[in-house]
Parts: C-alpha cells; sequence; structure tokens
C-alpha cells in the first residue's frame, strides 16, 4: 500500500504544507481534510459501518456509513466519491454537502465536509476496513448513543445532522 500523504490546512482551511498520515494521527496540531458521506434508503434509515478489527483508529465500533481522508491535491468532493466506491461499492449516487466543520480532539484535528446522499442499491462494504454495516433507524441510533458501541466521531457527526435538519 502507498504511503498517504495528506495536505496540511490552517485554521482557515487553507493548505499550508502537507504530512503522513502517521504524522497527522496523535499530532492535534496538524489540521487535515476528511469527508463524511451520510448513506440514507428511501425510508431515511442511516446505513452504519462496523469499523473492522484491523483500523488504527476505534477498531471494532459503528461509525458514518462513509469516511475517509482527503488525499493530498484533491477536493472533499471527490474524496467523498472516491470513498464511497472504496469503502461500499456505491457508484454513480447523486451527493449533497450538507456542512462543513472543524473537528479536534486529543488525537487530531480534521476540517471535516459532510455530504448526504439517497442509495437503495446495492452495498459491497470493503473487507479490509468492514467488518458489517447496515441500515438503522435514528431513533434506535439515538437510543444506544451512551451505550459505547459508536464511534466518539460518529456521534458528534450525527448530532451535527440533527441539528442541521432540526435548527433551533
Amino acid at each position: 500500500m502507498a504511503e498517504e500523504i495528506f495536505d496540511v490546512v490552517d485554521e482557515e482551511d487553507r493548505i499550508i504544507g502537507e504530512a503522513r498520515r502517521d504524522q497527522v494521527h496523535g499530532n492535534p496540531l496538524l489540521i487535515h481534510r476528511v469527508v463524511h458521506v451520510l448513506v440514507f434508503n428511501r425510508d431515511h434509515e442511516l446505513y452504519l459501518q462496523k469499523r473492522a478489527a484491523t483500523k488504527d483508529v476505534q477498531p471494532g465500533k459503528w461509525d458514518t456509513s462513509v469516511g475517509g481522508h482527503v488525499d493530498k491535491g484533491e477536493s472533499y468532493e471527490d474524496a467523498a466519491i472516491r470513498e464511497m466506491e472504496e469503502e461500499l461499492g456505491i457508484r454513480g449516487a447523486q451527493l449533497d454537502f450538507l456542512y462543513k466543520y472543524r473537528h479536534i480532539n486529543d488525537f487530531e484535528s480534521e476540517y471535516v465536509s459532510t455530504y448526504s446522499c439517497v442509495w437503495d442499491g446495492a452495498i459491497t462494504p470493503s473487507p479490509e476496513e468492514i467488518e458489517t454495516g447496515g441500515f438503522w433507524n435514528l431513533c434506535d441510533i439515538a437510543a444506544k448513543a451512551d451505550t459505547g458501541i459508536f464511534t466518539p466521531n460518529f456521534l458528534d457527526e450525527i448530532t451535527r445532522y440533527q441539528n442541521y435538519i432540526r435548527p433551533n
């Protein structure tokens, strides 16, 4: 596998350099770009993936439908399209941009662009990245939010999504 190189950005999401994956993970001072795609079916259930046990971040936890890093020189939208195909085998879905935010924790700092799509076609999870997956009712996700089965990033994302669709 080729070494992954990401753009490093400033607080305004302007490119200021580049770094390897192993450099940005574990160093919250190196802000890098990430995409999330919320994949819904026509019944408005959200597809979640259970991360493979071999993942370096949050192995074995339920996570956003699609999530991945934006490669050096790649646009957010191109990364979302690439990640949907790599992770779930989805091609040709209509993406809708929802919002962008900065996510910071003790491990890393990311600029996240979130997209959504409706997909009722075949889903073929990548066995290297995903243990299993399935569609969840949003109420079931809310009921299990405090059980420790979800990644903290997903819990942050679903809260942002709920606020986006139902602003205060």
